[in-house]
C-alpha cells in the first residue's frame, strides 16, 4: 500500500503537521512531498488538491483531502489511529472533532510558526477562553486515561491533532496548567523533533504568513535559517 502525503511549509502549516506526525508516530510509511506556499490562495495546489489546500493523501488513484478525512481514511486501514479502549476512543474522537472545528481565536491570534518565539499582544477574551478550554481538555485527558498522551499510554489522533497547539503554546508562552507535561512530551517525540529540525532549515518565506505573525505580537527570537 503506497501513500504520498503532500504537505506545505514546516514552519507554517499546522494542518499538514497533523497527518504527517500521525503517520510518522504510527510507523505508516509514505512518500513525503513538500509543496511550499508561494502565493495567497495557493492556486498552484489545484494540480494535486481539489480544494487548493494541504494536506492531501494520495493512495493510488484516490486523493483524500483534509486532515480529518485523512485520519479517518487511515483508521480504516491501520491500527493505532484511535485508542482501543472504548471510553478513551470516544473521548479522543470528540477532542479531534473539537480541534478540527473550533479554537478560531487561537488560530487567528497565535498563528503557527515553529521557528520563532513571540511576545503576544494582550489576549482577547476569545483567546483566553480558547486557552482555558485547551488547558481543561488536556487535564481531563491526562487525568482520565493516565497519560503520558492525551488518551492514554499510546500516541493517537488526539495527540496528532493537538500537535500544532504544542508549538503554539511554546511560541507564545501560553499557560495550559498541568497540560504542560503533555506539551513537553509531545515536543520531545522524535517525529516532532524531525518536523522542527526541517522547519528551522527552511530557506523560503511566505509573506502572508509572516504578516500574520507580526500581527500576533513581537518576535523576540527567530531560530530559522536566514
Amino acid at each position: 500500500m503506497t501513500y504520498t502525503l503532500v504537505t506545505a511549509n514546516r514552519n507554517y502549516s499546522s494542518w499538514s503537521l497533523r497527518p504527517w506526525v500521525l503517520m510518522k508516530a504510527l510507523g505508516i510509511a509514505f512518500e513525503d512531498r513538500v509543496e511550499p506556499f508561494l502565493a495567497p490562495g495557493n492556486p498552484q495546489f489545484l494540480s494535486f488538491s481539489p480544494t487548493a489546500k494541504v494536506p492531501v493523501l494520495i493512495n493510488g488513484n484516490r486523493t483524500v483531502h483534509d486532515s480529518l478525512a485523512i485520519a479517518l481514511y487511515l483508521a480504516e486501514r491501520h491500527d493505532g489511529v484511535w485508542p482501543t479502549d472504548d471510553d478513551a476512543r470516544a473521548w479522543a474522537m470528540s477532542a479531534v472533532a473539537e480541534m478540527h472545528s473550533g479554537f478560531g481565536a487561537l488560530r487567528n491570534d497565535c498563528t503557527m510558526n515553529v521557528g520563532v518565539r513571540v511576545r503576544p499582544k494582550p489576549m482577547s477574551d476569545a483567546l483566553k477562553a480558547d486557552v482555558a478550554r485547551i488547558a481543561a481538555l488536556f487535564a481531563e485527558g491526562l487525568d482520565c486515561f493516565g497519560g503520558p498522551w492525551l488518551a492514554g499510554r499510546a500516541f493517537t489522533a488526539a495527540d496528532a491533532f493537538f500537535a500544532p497547539v504544542a508549538y503554539r503554546i511554546r511560541t507564545y508562552g501560553l499557560d495550559v496548567g498541568v497540560g504542560q507535561s503533555w506539551v513537553d512530551h509531545c515536543l520531545a517525540h522524535p517525529a516532532m523533533r524531525q518536523w522542527e529540525a526541517e522547519a528551522l532549515t527552511e530557506s523560503w518565506r511566505e509573506q502572508a504568513h509572516e504578516d500574520e505573525l507580526r500581527d500576533c505580537g513581537d518576535v523576540i527570537a527567530d531560530y530559522r535559517s536566514a
